[in-house]
């Protein structure tokens, strides 16, 4: 594992862009499109968000889940671990009320899994996409992309590339509008923050950032998720740090639990033996918003090919799961 984990950190700043070669400022919103399916035309088109008075809410939609997994960027066999991620995505989606919209967060996509998300016939008849190449991202290695629900009318879309971090790490923003009877604007944030227990650390800040957005003046609700790679005693005062409510805490849940963990479980045996157990992935929000669960989901998901069960033991795993992250969903309703 410590050989992927260098060949990675070593390819991604090979493929990281320059900064004269980005269109956006740091810190600050880059509107960006979104892509929908034209079955028709058989490809996804770029679209762009339409303005707040000419959007229509879906009717009878007032809840959202929101479902948010790290889709680990170093194991090898991208393609057959994103396909069994994607599987396992559609049949938790599948199983909602047609009253809950959702919308799904990946982290650590690589380009090549930008075309496997877009082939698959759900997810070009049920969501929007936020990416399809890695032209909004700062590193042309891997990033954060967003399906949002088709039937939800996306407002606005931008990225805020962060300022202090080393591993080209963003915000992505979707604004949708929600809610049956009064509409409100639901801003969604999906973000990975900083790797690594780094000094002086980076993720602060960045949360700083994603919060500044959160509590724009125009916002009913919001939400961020994602891989927050809680680590450090700070990282678990993020949250209230920037006035924003942790779902897992807000529910009832305990730190330093089995039943919060995200990551861990599934992190190669050395990995695990030497950090233990530790919940990275975390949903905050703000706002006028119902929360009415928060769970896991992804345990055990695992690759079946003999090749590619052979290799990722070999790597040092007990099974060869498709990740070492557990997905989290919260669902809630605007308030």
């Amino acid at each position: 594992m410590e050989e992927l984990f260098k060949k990675a950190v070593k390819h991604n700043e090979e493929m990281k862009k320059s900064p004269d070669s980005v269109p956006w400022k740091l810190d600050q919103p880059h509107p960006q499109p979104y892509y929908t399916y034209n079955g028709s035309k058989q490809a996804w088109e770029s679209a762009e968000p339409k303005p707040r008075q000419q959007a229509n809410n879906a009717p009878g939609i007032a809840r959202l889940a929101l479902l948010s997994w790290n889709i680990d960027f170093m194991l090898p066999f991208a393609k057959e671990r994103m396909n069994a991620a994607l599987d396992h995505l559609n049949g938790l989606t599948s199983k909602l009320p047609s009253s809950t919209a959702a919308v799904i967060f990946l982290q650590e996509c690589l380009v090549e899994d930008l075309g496997t998300i877009g082939e698959k016939g759900w997810v070009r008849d049920k969501f929007n996409m936020t990416d399809v190449d890695d032209s909004n991202w700062a590193s042309g290695y891997y990033g954060t992309t967003t399906l949002v629900d088709r039937r939800l009318d996306i407002t606005s879309c931008f990225r805020v590339h962060y300022e202090k971090t080393g591993m080209e790490r963003d915000g992505l923003f979707v604004d949708v509008l929600l809610g049956s009877s009064q509409p409100k604007t639901i801003r969604l944030c999906n973000t990975h923050l900083e790797s690594l227990a780094l000094d002086p650390p980076f993720r602060p800040a960045q949360m700083q950032v994603v919060a500044k957005y959160l509590h724009a003046d125009c916002i009913g609700g919001a939400l961020a998720a994602g891989d927050f790679n809680a680590m450090q005693p700070f990282d678990r005062t993020l949250h209230s740090d920037n006035n924003l409510k942790d779902a897992y805490l807000e529910l009832g849940g305990k730190e330093d639990s089995d039943e919060g963990y995200t990551w861990g479980q599934q992190a190669a045996t050395s990995l695990r033996r030497m950090f233990g157990c530790s919940r990275m992935d975390k949903v905050y929000f703000t706002g006028n918003l119902k929360l009415h669960s928060f769970e896991r989901f992804g345990a055990d998901i695992q690759v079946t090919g003999k090749k590619e069960v052979d290799e990722i033991i070999a790597l040092g795993f007990e099974k060869p799961w498709i990740t070492d992250h557990l997905g989290i969903v919260a669902e809630v309703e605007v308030d």
